[in-house]
């Protein structure tokens, strides 16, 4: 009888272990935790449903490995002044970086990067914007 007893509690204890909060994540606290407004209030309602959403998705995003040209191209996708980009934008951005790196054929990258190299006005300064794209499309054609 005696034996029963102490397997039962010892499932009961070792059981309970796993339910306590915060011995699963001790270091990174819940979105729960960070649901506040930016004057330390609590969210409420729909703001809350959606910050958690997206904190949960975040912290999926997290768990799993980046790609190194990824997290490069994310802190290269930033507007003229400085900016980070974001929605739309910034997908894009990072859709053509990724894609930049990959690259195709060394021949190709050796052909963009002197066709951007010979994007310059008259003047010498850099073409930039429709001027700079038209210049490197007419330079690979040729």
């Amino acid at each position: 009888m005696s034996r029963i007893t102490v397997a039962i509690l010892s499932c009961l204890l070792l059981g309970n272990l796993a339910f306590v909060p915060g011995a699963a994540a001790a270091d990174a606290p819940s979105c729960e935790a960070k649901a506040v407004s930016k004057d330390g209030k609590p969210l409420a309602g729909a703001a809350k449903t959606a910050f958690l959403k997206k904190c949960n998705a975040d912290a999926k995003g997290a768990d799993t490995a980046a790609a190194p040209t990824g997290s490069g191209c994310e802190a290269k996708a930033v507007d003229k002044s400085g900016k980070p980009l974001a929605g739309a934008a910034k997908a894009s951005s990072i859709k053509k970086c990724e894609a930049d790196a990959k690259g195709g054929d060394s021949k190709s990258g050796d052909a963009s990067a002197a066709c951007e190299a010979k994007a310059v006005s008259k003047d010498g300064k850099p073409l930039s914007g429709a001027a700079k794209t038209a210049s490197i499309k007419k330079c690979m054609k040729g």
